[in-house]
């Protein structure tokens, strides 16, 4: 619930293809709009740009996009007080990250201080990695492990956490 000035995050984690996203957008659509969806999504490819259109075409009007592949705490503050917020999602922006050579845990540290004062009901969908197998190499281990720490840290801030199974939601706190 949000408390009395309408604040409060959410997070939603689960696999691959569980429901997050499309779950996330249902719980932010049940307040007024406009809706900020802050995507960290970035086009590398045909089958990317795809995805990014179907997301697209299934939020519909009503949305306004905010494309922030790196700068996610940055778009947090910008993002208007009291307003409903969806940001999809944590795994890109972790990948994101690292791929660029960013400080990790300083960028994660600065993401944590924005998400632990939400200005408006914020939504935060991000992929649980760490329920399969040890990855079979050093930079899929360290991403692995990075996402671990960064869910929990997210997950401590949030008021309210939904694990996603084949799209039911299963809450947790």
């Amino acid at each position: 619930m949000p408390d009395v000035a309408g604040r409060s995050l959410t997070f939603l984690l689960g696999g691959a293809r569980s429901g997050k996203s499309s779950y996330a957008e249902k719980l932010a659509t049940a307040f007024p709009a406009p809706w900020t969806y802050i995507a960290t999504a970035q086009v590398h490819d045909d089958e990317m740009a795809e995805r990014i259109a179907l997301h697209r075409a299934r939020r519909g009007e009503g949305w306004l996009t905010v494309e922030a592949p790196l700068e996610l705490a940055g778009a947090l503050r910008a993002a208007p007080e009291g307003g409903t917020v969806l940001v999809d999602c944590l795994t890109l922006w972790l990948s994101n990250q690292m791929l660029a050579g960013n400080d990790v845990d300083a960028h994660s540290s600065e993401l944590e201080a924005v998400l632990s004062a939400p200005r408006g009901p914020w939504f935060v969908v991000s992929n649980e990695v760490g329920l399969g197998i040890v990855p079979d190499n050093a930079l899929g281990r360290r991403f692995r492990d990075a996402q671990g720490r960064l869910n929990q840290r997210v997950a401590a801030a949030a008021n309210h956490v939904l694990f996603m199974v084949a799209g039911l939601p299963m809450q947790v706190k």
